[in-house]
């Protein structure tokens, strides 16, 4: 699947066109689909089918926008862009009628400089150079970004001081910074490393007002500890993604039955690290700044999904939700959502419909409807009723308790039997504070 929003060349919808036909194939071929969802719930098959449904849908409505803006129509284009500094760049240049080669001719610049700087969006060019580009093709530089604009993108002017000492106090205790920069230990020069570290963030990613929570869709594109988490997941996640040869393939969950499995085993929250970094999905366990109400997050680093998680409640049934909710996401949303960024908080009871279809996923993967509504788990009061059920099931019985507490509304109830500080020894270590 391609990794933008948009397409803006004719090698982008040559790939687009090519894989709408083999999801064509795969929606219309039982022989083809049906090893892919063999031995899942028929709700995970069937929110599967509907995404593969969805990114049909996708792909060929991009190929449509591009399509109208060769003929003259850069409307649709010019949304799908939306405030995006460096696809804005490149659908000004389509609407003025310039080539590539056109372009950097008038800016008097190679016209092998202006393909590369396409290729990324124009991510790795100079806050000079951009302006220069910007000016020519007559682009707002500001580009709505508000207060996030000026000398570089700051950590918006409004932020109160005891916001950024709560972050730089985290940060500083979660070794954000590196033992090898005692200068940086100073308040000001803190501050200004965590300047820096959100704004490089933003400036590399994309504008902030494109961050949302999933659960409640509540825009916290202004704050500051929602962003500087996820900076600090993003870089993390880079390390990782650089480290390994990590490759997505979005058609393939034929392991997403061996992922719940291994919530039997102990250390399962590291097997499950290491299984889905092997599928190309890169899991970050980092601690939530205080005030945060985030347990996890799903978002693309190019094409590559990141699942964030905060492990806020250190619980095996939460854990596990969780991690799944996320996959949800990542499987269910790849291209309706996960550019933009899933970050939830399962607290949450008001969720809208992409949120329940990855509700319904994780509950699905870990314990199949049809199975729960049969089970005398659900009403009983004996432990050893549900450990019997999660052993056929083939997961870790604190999932199953954790469900009958959430249904019953009664936390009370098997309250020492959802795994408590079984998880973050696995992920993060011994707790630092945080």
């Amino acid at each position: 699947m391609t990794e933008f929003s948009v397409i803006l060349n004719e090698r982008e919808a040559r790939n687009a066109r090519e894989m709408t036909s083999e999801l064509d194939e795969l929606l219309s071929s039982a022989r083809t689909f049906e090893p892919i969802v063999a031995g899942l719930p028929p709700q995970v098959v069937d929110g599967f089918r509907n995404a593969i449904k969805a990114e049909r849908g996708e792909l060929e409505a991009l190929v449509k926008a591009y399509e109208a803006a060769k003929a003259g129509d850069f409307e649709d284009l010019e949304r799908r862009a939306e405030n995006d500094p460096g696809l804005t760049l490149i659908v000004a240049r389509i609407a003025r009628g310039l080539t590539q080669k056109e372009l950097a001719r008038k800016l008097g610049l190679k016209e092998q400089q202006i393909q590369r700087y396409e290729a990324d969006r124009y991510r790795s060019i100079s806050l000079a150079n951009f302006r220069r580009v910007a000016r020519f093709l007559g682009v707002d530089w500001k580009m709505g970004l508000s207060n996030w604009f000026g000398g570089g993108w700051n950590i918006a002017r409004d932020v109160s001081a005891a916001e950024v000492r709560k972050v730089l106090k985290h940060a500083r205790t979660n070794g954000w910074f590196g033992d090898d920069d005692p200068e940086i230990m100073a308040e000001e020069e803190s501050f200004n490393y965590l300047q820096r570290y959100v704004s490089d963030h933003i400036l590399k990613y994309g504008s902030p007002s494109l961050l949302r929570t999933g659960m409640n869709v509540q825009d916290h594109s202004e704050d500051l500890l929602v962003l500087a988490w996820k900076a600090r997941v993003t870089r993390r996640a880079e390390q990782i993604i650089s480290a390994h040869a990590v490759a997505y393939r979005p058609l393939d969950i034929t392991w997403l039955m061996e992922l719940a499995r291994l919530s039997q085993h102990g250390d399962g929250p590291a097997r499950a690290r290491d299984l889905l970094l092997s599928k190309g999905i890169v899991l970050v366990a980092e601690p939530q700044i205080p005030g945060m109400k985030v347990d996890g997050a799903a978002f693309l680093l190019e094409s590559v999904p990141v699942i964030g998680l905060t492990l806020r409640r250190d619980t095996v049934d939460n854990f596990w939700f969780t991690l799944l909710h996320e996959v949800g996401h990542v499987i269910l949303h790849y291209r309706t959502g996960l550019r933009t960024g899933f970050f939830d908080d399962t607290d949450t009871t008001d969720v809208d419909e992409i949120e329940e279809e990855a509700n319904s996923f994780a509950s699905n993967v870990l314990i199949p409807e049809e199975r729960w509504k049969r089970s005398p788990a659900r009403i009983t009061k004996s432990p050893a009723v549900v450990e019997k059920f999660a052993k056929e099931l083939g997961i870790n019985p604190a999932i199953v308790f954790g469900r009958i507490q959430k249904e019953r509304g009664n936390y009370a109830v098997f309250s020492n039997s959802i795994g408590r500080g079984a998880v973050r020894k696995h992920l993060i270590g011994p707790s630092k504070g945080s």
